[in-house]
């Protein structure tokens, strides 16, 4: 039988980092198995639902390059293999909740109780097979030994998960549910309810929890704990993928810097790991440096470019080759790319903006001369490159018995307003002599 999962999430107004998790390692075991993916959407909550919170799922699904491969045909679809496929919504089956329900009232399986619908919970303990946790034995708690049946059907009609979920995962023929292990308190009653349709139940798999750094269960308002977090702050999708990945299973050969491919090809359930996982930012920023320090020249610009115009740095006004060696002079010196902004954004602005710190120690009227000297060394370069450049710096600051850095950090302070970044000569070749002449003349008049 071919490989069926599914990542069923609600949705809230956000993408929790361990619904992510669960996501990957569905979307990855159907990928190492030749199998389906499917995306079910929980919305059955109409109060709480909304098609925003969808996109939300969507966008970061899309973004960790997470696909599906059923669901009907969005509307822009213009054959049966054409367009987009839409996720399940649980909101449009209503009909075959009914249905279900009606069938286990009708074997003696479910009854009404107070205006609900209760289901008729068997008394003996639960063994679930989990290919994870084990062998789990469900005993009912003291308060269930006095009731254990529960609802399927709330007074006011609505379905519930307990239902919904089992009816989704048996309709769409689910063979392995991979979910979070705070769900293994409910698989005792999916069990019984599948068992009630006569039908085997799916094989479970219950993946470790995803941790704080110090023990506590990570909630929606932890640092981190949403992936709009990491789109925002700059983070490249592979790399959180890559660490996502880490976090809970191991490729048991010591290596932390994998290929998708490569991950889509070792990844099994055996290989999940027992005990839950404490989420590192600075791991997770490591992997992001070394993702972005060697990602394509190409996919650098494109990012970064991207990053600029959220920022509102429009480098569309720039010549394509300026844009190009500018952004080249970035590449292995950041972690995210939302520091490009304020580590680069003066190539891409003629009103360079002065660190006010930095401007009271470097613009006062004792550098103003050094500074002219200099200004004046850079005008007679004729061939105006990086180490051209280098060389009139440090002559003019031999000339001025003073060492390279007294003019260095004002010069640098001058063109780009900043005391840090990419490399000053290599930053000064880029901007271009007109340009650099321009903004040396600015910082004069504001040092004299």
């Amino acid at each position: 039988m071919s490989t069926r999962v599914r990542f069923a999430p609600s949705p809230t107004g956000f993408l929790h980092i361990g619904g992510a998790r669960t996501a990957l390692f569905n979307w990855l075991f159907a990928r190492h198995t030749g199998g389906k993916f499917i995306l079910r959407i929980e919305d059955t909550d109409t109060a709480r639902n909304t098609q925003a919170a969808v996109d939300v799922i969507l966008r970061g699904l899309h973004w960790l390059g997470i696909d599906w491969d059923e669901g009907p045909l969005t509307s822009d679809a213009t054959g049966p293999d054409k367009g987009d496929r839409g996720p399940y919504y649980q909101s449009q089956r209503r009909q075959r909740y009914d249905e279900r329900v009606q069938a286990l009232l009708s074997h003696g399986l479910a009854y009404e109780h107070e205006g609900a619908i209760k289901f008729q919970m068997q008394r003996e303990p639960v063994v679930i097979h989990d290919l994870v946790v084990g062998e789990v034995k469900r005993d009912l708690t003291d308060r269930e030994a006095q009731d254990p049946d529960f609802v399927i059907v709330r007074s006011d009609g609505q379905p519930v998960f307990h239902l919904t979920n089992v009816v989704d995962d048996l309709d769409m023929g689910i063979t392995h549910v991979i979910r979070g292990e705070d769900h293994l308190s409910n698989t005792a009653k999916h069990v019984c309810l599948f068992k009630a349709f006569g039908v085997q139940p799916p094989k479970y798999a219950h993946i470790p929890l995803i941790l704080n750094p110090d023990g506590t269960k990570m909630s929606k308002r932890d640092v981190g704990a949403t992936i709009q977090t990491y789109i925002d702050d700059g983070f490249v999708p592979e790399a959180v993928v890559n660490y996502l990945c880490l976090l809970g299973w191991s490729p048991k050969n010591n290596r932390e810097i994998l290929p998708i491919s490569e991950i889509i090809e070792l990844f099994d359930l055996p290989q999940v790991l027992r005990h839950n996982a404490r989420f590192d930012m600075e791991k997770l920023k490591w992997m992001n440096f070394e993702y972005v320090r060697t990602m394509s020249d190409d996919r650098f610009h494109e990012l970064a470019v991207h990053t600029f115009a959220k920022a509102g740095l429009d480098t569309n006004q720039y010549p394509l080759d300026y844009v190009k060696k500018a952004i080249d002079t970035c590449k292995g010196k950041i972690k995210l790319f939302n520091e490009l902004p304020g580590y680069a954004g003066f190539y891409f602005t003629e009103a360079v903006t002065y660190d006010p710190e930095a401007a009271k120690k470097d613009f006062v009227p004792e550098n103003q001369p050094r500074l002219q000297k200099l200004r004046d060394a850079f005008a007679q370069v004729k061939d105006f490159n990086y180490a051209a450049l280098e060389a009139a710096l440090k002559n003019t600051a031999g000339e001025l018995g003073v060492k390279a850095g007294v003019l260095v950090h004002p010069a640098r302070l001058a063109t780009t307003g900043k005391t840090s970044g990419p490399s000053l000569y290599h930053l000064l070749e880029v901007l271009g002599k007109d340009r650099v002449l321009a903004r040396l003349d600015r910082a004069l008049q504001r040092a004299s």
